[in-house]
């Protein structure tokens, strides 16, 4: 019998795989991507809300031959993604200019990724080419020389319609640094004005501490990290970055991966799908624009031979469908059915049921309101209380969301604002769960049909 359910359940993920590819159009007849009136999520220049789904494939464009490349963005349309993070200069191979090889090289990538529908974000070089601190250097740029290879990056890509650029890459913007980036960005948009543009700092830190004023950062990416396990990360980065003025988006660009050591540290095990998840729904509902995944051994295109960074265990080819990637759709499904872009998060609406022990204690539940719709994720736990504001009086229907199978399950209606709910049973170590609550017409509200 259980064997039974586990093949229905893999029977449907790979239906809804399979209907995702197929269903979606290309997002590039919408036109270009630009910040929203709201300033607070992405969207094409039609108003088609867009969402930033990325993959970080940071030796893509240096290790992959055009084939498996293409192999990869192929796997990973299939699920949903939409950007994929990539490096021209990359931090693991031995440094050499751009050669016209190499970027003829990139154009096909990026032609084939537009054919699938993906953005690149694409980052001109990694960190250590400016600030070696770590990797293997050589610093390459300075403020003399950064505005002329943004320039001539801008001039042979500013006319494809699948670019998302970013600075940076996993290094501060503070002294030297911020004036190299700031040239870099000003050569890239001296040409192209059409792209939308960020900065990928290092880990627990965002953007907006040195760039937030810049004209040509268009949004903020935060990067949590791989040594946090709690939602007071995004407190310290996320939630002031969506206070801030004038007001950006802003995103996680870079959650603890997929089986990567947990504080890089082997011996205390790996991050596993569920911390996909937790990144992904507690970032997303407290007002992130997007998110990015990551996993261990895709960033590094790691195969047997190469030195296998941060302890990497396996291929990429394998590691291209392990489980925390392939949920990732139900995300999806739910940005379908519910207008994010036009609602915002509902802080503090949850809160750990009185009688809970601090055993079954988990991390902080998150919370996200539109007109129609309450979106709750709940890391683990027994019980909570929700608090909804007064209008839910009207009425609303409840389905519990299996983040892992993406399968609804009702749970009837109610008019109480003041809700205790006990979350159905999960796998063992896989507590978590979304409710979904949707606003039921008002008593005597006029129903009308369109014929």
């Amino acid at each position: 019998m259980v064997k039974g359910k586990l093949l229905l359940l893999m029977l449907l993920a790979a239906t809804a795989l399979t209907a995702l590819a197929g269903e979606a159009p290309s997002p590039f007849c919408h036109g270009r991507l630009t910040v929203a009136p709201s300033g607070r999520y992405l969207q094409h220049a039609d108003g088609t809300p867009f969402l930033y789904l990325g993959d970080t494939a940071w030796e893509l464009l240096a290790r992959l031959t055009y084939e498996e490349a293409c192999y990869y963005l192929d796997n990973r349309a299939a699920k949903g993604f939409t950007v994929i993070q990539t490096v021209v200069i990359t931090e693991l191979e031995d440094y050499t200019p751009p050669t016209e090889h190499y970027l003829a090289h990139i154009d096909s990538v990026l032609t084939y990724a537009e054919q699938r529908g993906l953005y690149l974000a694409l980052l001109p070089t990694w960190g250590d080419k400016v600030d070696r601190q770590w990797g293997k250097g050589p610093e390459v740029f300075t403020h003399r020389n950064a505005y002329a290879y943004g320039r001539r990056l801008a001039r042979r890509w500013h006319t494809r319609p699948n670019i998302i650029w970013v600075l940076g890459g996993d290094r501060s913007g503070e002294g030297k640094n911020r004036t190299v980036w700031n040239r870099m960005a000003q050569g890239i948009r001296s040409i192209d004005q059409n792209h939308l543009m960020t900065y990928h700092p290092q880990g627990e830190h965002s953007s907006s501490m040195w760039f937030h004023q810049e004209e040509w950062l268009d949004f903020n990416m935060v990067q949590t990290g791989h040594c946090q396990e709690t939602y007071d990360i995004y407190r310290r980065l996320l939630l002031p970055d969506w206070q801030r003025t004038p007001v950006k988006p802003v995103m996680d660009g870079e959650p603890r991966y997929e089986d990567i050591p947990r504080h890089f540290k082997a011996a205390e095990g790996r991050f596993q799908a569920i911390d996909v998840r937790h990144t992904l729904y507690q970032s997303m509902l407290s007002g992130a624009c997007g998110y990015t995944y990551g996993n261990n051994n895709i960033w590094q295109m790691y195969t047997p031979g190469r030195e296998a960074m941060c302890d990497a265990n396996r291929p990429w080819r394998e590691a291209l469908d392990m489980e925390g990637a392939c949920q990732l759709i139900h995300f999806v499904r739910l940005w379908q059915d519910i207008p994010f872009p036009q609602g915002h998060p509902l802080p503090d609406c949850i809160q750990p049921a009185a009688d809970e022990t601090p055993e079954n204690k988990a991390d902080e539940a998150v919370a996200f309101e539109t007109d129609d719709w309450v979106v709750c994720y709940f890391p683990g736990g027994r019980q909570w209380t929700v608090t909804l504001p007064s209008r839910w009086a009207d009425g609303y229907h409840l389905q519990w969301l299996d983040p892992r199978t993406g399968i609804r399950q009702e749970a009837g209606d109610g008019r109480q604002c003041h809700l205790t709910l006990q979350l159905p049973p999960a796998p063992l170590g896989s507590p978590d769960w979304v409710l979904l609550i949707r606003r039921l017409p008002a008593p005597n509200t006029p129903q009308y049909t369109t014929h």
